[in-house]
């Protein structure tokens, strides 16, 4: 059934509404993230000096900087800073698990996610990084107009319960990012991470989750339902239930952790009463961190 003009044009206000908070948040998150001299920095082509290191076999004797190696009896090469921009592949979970918090005080998991994710594409474009979502809606490019458009799809939900990482269109040896609760099928998230791995894609799962759903506080009668509404269950005594869930979770750490020992990718647990500032420097580096991995 098609929408009517006015509920269209009713979606269209609410997903303007939410853009410039989101671009605002994330764009002041990135702001108070203080990098250094840690950058992206890494040896390759290009214009900028690095540093200086011992002369290898197989390098060539151009390379070799005759200034600083007539200081001793070691030969040194003067290396560059890679400029070559990489690609970076980012997917959030939009499904309707996300839009949960235990408290009115608590960002919901999606708003986190999204924050955090705009937050990283701004610093990996100020870094001169291309920037896309996995998928074929947003390839990777560079530049400002990138970011706007970002904000604009992160900001859209799903309607389903739990959404899948979506694997398709990933650019070989390209870099990328999966931040979700996943809490959904964790079939889907192994065959996203094998299909990346396939093409020599690495990166970084970021795992948010509330911090209820780590202590799960819960006692006495409860319903449980999902934030879709598809599912419901009530029970008298919650707390019986509290040892079997937190099992459950920590067996779906150690699946998720286990994956990513597999594909070469960095896991993370992020909790949304902690710091976002924190988290986002945590994964900047950990992006640095997948590339020296790849080699």
């Amino acid at each position: 059934m098609t929408p009517d003009p006015i509920t269209l044009r009713q979606s269209a206000e609410d997903q303007a509404a939410r853009l410039p908070a989101l671009l605002a948040r994330a764009e002041q998150l990135a702001g108070a993230v203080l990098l250094g001299d840690h950058g992206r920095r890494r040896a390759g082509t290009g214009d900028d000096f690095w540093q200086y290191r011992p002369a290898q076999a197989g390098d060539s004797r151009r390379m070799i900087d005759h200034r600083r190696s007539a200081r001793g009896d070691t030969q040194f090469v003067r290396e560059r800073e890679w400029q070559i921009a990489q690609s970076v592949m980012l997917w959030c979970d939009q499904g309707a698990s996300m839009r949960f918090n235990s408290s009115d005080a608590l960002p919901t998991k999606a708003e986190r996610a999204r924050v955090l994710t705009l937050a990283l594409a701004i610093l990996l474009v100020r870094g001169g990084e291309r920037v896309g979502l996995t998928g074929t809606r947003l390839p990777p490019r560079r530049g400002r107009m990138q970011v706007v458009r970002l904000a604009q799809m992160l900001s859209e939900d799903s309607a389903d319960d739990y959404s899948p990482p979506e694997h398709r269109a990933m650019i070989p040896h390209a870099q990328a990012l999966f931040a979700s609760d996943f809490m959904g099928d964790i079939a889907d998230v192994q065959l996203a991470l094998t299909k990346a791995a396939d093409r020599g894609v690495r990166g970084v799962l970021m795992h948010v989750l509330d911090p209820s759903e780590e202590a799960f506080p819960f006692r006495g009668r409860t319903i449980f339902e999902s934030v879709g509404g598809t599912l419901r269950h009530e029970t008298l005594k919650a707390n019986d239930l509290r040892d079997r869930y937190l099992e459950r979770l920590a067996a779906r750490k150690a699946e998720l952790q286990r994956l990513c020992a597999l594909t070469g990718w960095h896991y993370g647990v992020h909790h949304t009463d902690s710091s976002a500032q924190s988290a986002l420097l945590w994964l900047y580096r950990a992006m640095d961190r997948s590339v020296m991995v790849r080699g």
